[in-house]
């Protein structure tokens, strides 16, 4: 296989880890990116580009009455504006039977099911030119009444899959029964992506059935399928290209409308298209965590151990697509108690779907169940930390299964000493100092350590430089570094001779990167990969030294030798639980007149097996608590019910932590293997790196004032 021109070079270089004192592979990308060198989806030098806009719905339901494109179409230097009046019909739309619920049809009919929906996509010869013709295009609509508030349509709830039907174990509300008791309801409002890099598509029409796409995409082989599902077309005759994602953080999961109508419009009008989102279309266009009511109930003995759990949620999605997510599994799973029954419902209202959000379901259900055993603990006057050890579940306690790996407990001692628990104060309200009240909190995290399928291909050439292929997309957790990392404790040769190959469609196929699942899962491909051709070698080598490959080679007359290999796991999956896990401790200080929350001290410890690449593993928890710490005190689009539209869809207003809100973070890691997750002990650390924060931030802001906010973002006026 060709090595394409998106390897990352082998000029890796090892540095001093500042936790460990252990050299550590500095990020195997990182010189392309801050040099520029690295290429992003709507960076590529594509010939005779032309540049689309979209035009979106003004009313929030409805359907479009009449829509005038006239004046767009007369603009200078627009080649088309299609609708649902002119566009061809895409031929994986149409159906004799179609499902009555499903992802948005770009230009299928004339529905509009919310705000901003886009019902037109102007194409012209530059971008200003496509921005300012999508300002002419106008439409009447015959408007029906909206639903956009999940609060005052909490009574239409309905389970929409067998996976989401209520769960009980034990005694359904047996915490009533409880000598302590806790009940509590607590909200998480829709919060969005909105990474650094907005979503963008260059599509190019290579032939009549062959098309190119250069696109913000967490998984180029599930945009290759959902491309070639939509136009019919065979899956190799579609290429995507994504070696570089500016963040993601679930935003890029799926194939969106504007993909799709970017590759029609290409078709349309003969030319290549570039498509690259608004910010203010990030909002409604990609998806975000979905607004979600929740009430959690506690009981326990006056021992503190817990005899009831009970946990509702309901969260919202669009009326034409359900969204679902495991809001209410964590607390099935996360302690020991005899009684635990849950329940999940789901609200259609006026609004785009959701999806996925870093630490998607446990993140939202972590803040109301760790919020709760927060205040169980002030009620039983029990440390949190002991709270939790006194119902730490040795088992899984949703099926009594023997977990992979679990030490939980190493990392509550970890964090604890490392924020300097012993000097916080069970009584809240009671630490001042400089004129700012100082409080502690913590909470935990638990997330599924997954492993699929991957395939690699591991080649070594003339000169001794191995180069890695597949076709995963790294999102920026650093996944080529720790590619990289694993290859050169198997090969036992210098990073520096490690070529990283990965983000293309035309490569061995791996799964999309997400759901914590790529480090297990690609890294046991690279190892498994690399042992089968060290092994190779090894056959070859005769009297010469088996790890001589560059003499090997040349002594057999090669020029490279290759293998490809599949990876993925066996029956262990069945036998054992597997879970990553997490705490996160805060220290914070309440201005006591203004209500202003500083976080002064973050510390996150995770369990997530052998740490492959220290330097990116540290950066993930890194990310991971700050926007956590962003869901905790400052994230929340705003909706004007009257409406139905948002009103802070920008960065203006639409807040997100900046340099200034975030102290010098820690990370730490117990850092031992979970070998029978899969060969190399890893486990994913990208979702419990916030699963768990918002709620530390919480109870840290109770124990620095004594007021408890159940009501995401704590600002100044929830605590006035």
């Amino acid at each position: 296989m060709k090595v394409k021109e998106t390897a990352i070079p082998g000029n890796h270089n090892l540095m001093p880890d500042d936790r460990t004192g252990k050299s550590a592979l500095s990020r195997v990308d990182g010189r392309l990116k801050v040099t520029g060198k690295a290429k992003y989806s709507a960076e590529y030098n594509v010939k005779d580009l032309v540049y689309g806009v979209m035009v979106g719905s003004s009313v929030t339901k409805g359907t479009i009455k009449s829509i005038d494109t006239k004046k767009a179409e007369n603009a200078p230097g627009v080649l088309s504006v299609l609708t649902y009046l002119n566009a061809p019909k895409i031929p994986g739309y149409q159906a004799d039977n179609p499902s009555p619920k499903g992802p948005l049809k770009i230009f299928y009919n004339n529905q509009v099911y919310f705000n901003g929906q886009p019902i037109a996509l102007v194409v012209a010869d530059t971008f200003e030119r496509a921005l300012f013709a999508s300002t002419l295009v106008t439409a009447t609509y015959d408007t029906e009444a909206h639903q956009t508030n999940l609060l005052t349509n909490l009574d239409k709830g309905v389970s929409t899959r067998r996976e989401d039907k209520d769960f009980v174990k034990g005694q359904a509300n047996a915490w009533q029964s409880a000598p302590v008791k806790v009940d509590a309801e607590y909200i998480i409002p829709t919060e969005v992506h909105n990474p650094m890099e907005l979503h963008a598509i260059i599509a190019r029409w290579d032939a009549g059935d062959k098309v190119s796409v250069y696109t913000k995409t967490q998984g180029v082989k599930s945009s290759q399928r959902s491309i070639a599902q939509a136009f019919k077309l065979p899956p190799d005759n579609v290429q995507v290209t994504a070696p570089f994602v500016g963040g993601a953080f679930g935003s890029a999961l799926r194939t969106w409308p504007h993909e799709i109508a970017a590759v029609l419009a290409s078709k349309v009008v003969g030319k290549p298209v570039k498509l690259v989102l608004s910010r203010a279309d990030m909002f409604t266009s990609v998806g975000y965590r979905p607004f979600t009511w929740q009430k959690v109930s506690l009981g326990a003995g006056a021992d503190g151990k817990l005899t009831g759990i009970t946990h509702e949620a309901t969260g919202q999605s669009s009326v034409y697509e359900d969204f679902t997510e495991g809001v209410v599994n964590i607390s099935q799973l996360m302690y020991a108690c005899p009684n635990i029954n849950t329940r999940y419902r789901l609200v259609s209202l006026n609004v785009n779907t959701p999806t996925p959000m870093r630490g998607p379901g446990e993140a939202t259900g972590a803040f109301a169940l760790e919020s709760a055993m927060d205040e169980l603990s002030y009620a039983l006057n029990i440390d949190p930390i002991e709270l939790r050890m006194r119902n730490y579940a040795e088992t899984d306690p949703s099926n009594n299964k023997p977990y992979s790996s679990k030490f939980l407990a190493e990392a509550y001692k970890i964090g604890a000493e490392k924020i300097g628990w012993t000097e916080r104060s069970q009584k809240p309200g009671t630490i001042l100092q400089n004129g700012w009240h100082i409080g502690y909190g913590m909470a935990a995290g638990m997330f599924g350590a997954h492993r699929s399928s991957s395939t690699v291909t591991a080649k070594m050439q003339a000169d001794g430089t191995l180069v890695l292929q597949t076709a995963v997309t790294d999102i920026g957790p650093g996944t080529g570094t720790a590619m990289a990392s694993v290859a050169t404790g198997v090969m036992d040769i210098p990073a520096d001779k490690i070529k990283i190959v990965l983000g293309d469609s035309s490569l061995p196929p791996s799964p999309t990167q997400g759901g914590s699942q790529i480090a297990a899962t690609v890294g046991s491909a690279v190892h498994d990969a690399c042992t089968e051709l060290k092994e190779k070698f090894k056959s070859m080598a005769g009297n010469t030294d088996p790890a001589d490959y560059i003499k090997i080679l040349k002594q057999q007359g090669l020029d490279h030798l290759e293998v490809t290999t599949t990876s993925k796991s066996g029956p262990e999956q069945g036998k054992y639980s597997m879970y990553s896990w997490s705490v996160h401790f805060m220290r914070v200080l309440v201005h006591p007149a203004t209500g202003v929350v500083k976080i002064d001290k973050a510390i996150s410890v995770a369990d997530a097996g052998q740490i492959l690449s220290p330097k990116t593993a540290r950066s993930q928890m890194i990310g991971g608590t700050i926007m956590g710490i962003g869901m905790a005190l400052m994230e929340e689009a705003v909706i004007d019910h009257r409406y139905g539209r948002l009103v802070n869809n920008n960065f203006a207003d639409y807040h997100v932590p900046v340099q200034a809100d975030i102290p010098q973070v820690e990370a730490y890691f117990v850092n031992k293997a979970d070998n029978i997750l899969n060969p190399i002990g890893a486990k994913g650390m990208g979702e419990i790196a916030t699963i768990g924060v918002a709620a530390a931030v919480a109870n840290a802001v109770y124990n620095a004032t004594g007021k408890r906010v159940r009501e995401l973002p704590i600002t100044p006026d929830k605590l006035l």
